[in-house]
């Protein structure tokens, strides 16, 4: 049985299109603005943003979230008018400018995990258009190699690799 191209194209479509969520680009100018402004950003807060923590190094430490920033911010209050309850090797001006700088950088982080969440939303749903769009390409070619259209068999060859199955390694005993 002959399968007609044309006819064999449409229907592929129909099965893999989908609904097109963005149309979009980001300018070069735009992109160049972006990385200016996060090297402006990151030479902003270069004093500060000194540790490079290892997985084990944060397992160790103490950790302050948004019911441990209010816990902190009283303590320190309640430490500063009750200078007789404060113990003589606490830095109650350390603690202090810890608490200053955690609380400001949470600030910061909150805009930053805002924008990230933006940025990998978006990201999810233009790579998953555009990765649709190469299947249905894909599928396309498949189709066409399947029924010698010219040109299709080396296209369909290189890009069958990306489903390629890699053979399991058997484990030695």
């Amino acid at each position: 049985m002959a399968i007609n191209i044309s006819s064999y194209l449409h229907l592929n479509l129909i099965i893999m299109s989908q609904e097109n969520q963005i149309s979009t680009t980001i300018p070069v100018e735009t992109m160049a603005a972006i990385t200016t402004n996060f090297s402006a950003v990151n030479a902003l807060l270069a004093n500060v943003l000194l540790f490079n923590l290892t997985a084990e190094e944060r397992k160790a430490m103490l950790v302050m979230g948004d019911k441990t920033l209010a816990f902190v911010q009283k303590s320190l209050e309640y430490a500063e008018n009750n200078p007789a309850l404060l113990p003589p090797y606490l830095d109650l001006a350390e603690a202090k400018k810890d608490f200053s700088l955690a609380h400001d950088l949470y600030g910061v982080l909150q805009q930053v995990n805002t924008l990230q969440r933006a940025i990998e939303d978006t990201m999810m749903v233009a790579g998953s258009e555009a990765y649709n769009a190469a299947l249905v390409f894909y599928n396309s070619v498949k189709g066409a190699s399947r029924v010698n259209v010219p040109g299709s068999e080396a296209i369909y060859n290189d890009l069958q690799q990306r489903f390629a199955v890699k053979p399991k390694k058997t484990e030695t005993k």
